[in-house]
């Protein structure tokens, strides 16, 4: 469905920031990258949200470090292959295929909500990569699961008919995601509208795919991820109200909490700046 909806699309959505695709284990994603020796930070949208939403936070970032940013498979422009069911581990594949395409030996992933897993993964399987994870809104794995059944409705959590379901929904529950994830006093236009650029013109929102794919894991797999790690967490999230910032501690036990008590489900986009010192000051930090 998504190679299908892509098909009839020429162009890409309006967009300042320079991003080519590159070819991983899992298949070929989109990728923005500042290209510098500075230090080196990858990040990953938060589906709906594509790289098109990050450009006030990278244009803060780009004068201290390499910013790097990919749409993960069956988000944004990286289409997904057939055969891509968003296990942990093919995540993880896409996520040090990037590095490798890139030829950057060791990073830090700034990843949020869902993606924080498969930045886990990726320090498991790879720790020699990844210096350190700078998370947002990603509790641990067991949260998620629970978070899944309350907030995702069941005929999204079947395969298959969540997959149709969601495809033929996508552009509904991508704008509707904004009303529930972000502060009510905070303006949600801005967000709605990059996230409607994308999807006319293309892009993918598989949310059946990751929603059962990460169903499908284990508890047990993440735990005692042991790299440096710090998460931001908005408390004005109400998709998350009943979810424990705390909780990511299952899976990474010496992580630094850090609650933005005005924020919603994107403290990175929702202030950039803060965001960005804090990000400046991890990084300083690291060994």
């Amino acid at each position: 469905l998504s190679q299908w909806a892509a098909s009839r699309h020429k162009r890409i959505a309006n967009t300042q920031l320079i991003a080519r695709m590159v070819n991983t284990p899992v298949g070929a994603v989109r990728v923005f990258d500042t290209q510098s020796s500075k230090p080196r930070v990858v990040f990953v949208p938060d589906g709906p949200n594509v790289i098109e939403h990050y450009g006030a936070l990278f244009n803060l970032l780009s004068q201290h470090l390499r910013v790097v940013c990919f749409d993960m498979p069956g988000f944004g422009f990286s289409l997904p292959d057939p055969t891509y069911t968003h296990s942990l581990d093919q995540g993880a594949s896409a996520v040090i295929g990037v590095l490798d395409a890139l030829n950057i030996d060791r990073a830090t992933l700034a990843f949020s909500c869902a993606n924080g897993f498969y930045a886990m993964r990726a320090a498991q399987l790879a720790p020699h990569r990844v210096a350190s994870l700078f998370l947002s809104q990603t509790p641990s794995l067991a949260a998620m699961h629970a978070w899944a059944k309350r907030i995702i409705p069941w005929p999204i959590r079947v395969p298959v008919l969540g997959q149709t379901v969601a495809w033929l929904a996508r552009g509904k529950s991508a704008q509707a995601w904004y009303d529930i994830a972000l502060p009510k006093t905070t303006d949600r236009e801005p967000y709605r509208r990059v996230a409607r650029e994308a999807l006319a013109s293309g892009g993918c929102f598989c949310l059946a795919g990751v929603v059962q794919g990460l169903a499908r894991e284990s508890l047990t797999t993440l735990k005692d991820v042991d790299v440096p790690c710090a998460m931001m967490w908005g408390e004005q999230d109400r998709s998350h109200r009943h979810t424990r910032a705390d909780s990511l501690l299952d899976c990474t036990p010496k992580a630094e909490i850090i609650r933005f008590d005005d924020s919603g489900h994107f403290p990175d986009l929702e202030h950039p700046h803060r965001y960005a010192a804090l990000l400046l000051r991890h990084l300083k930090a690291l060994p």
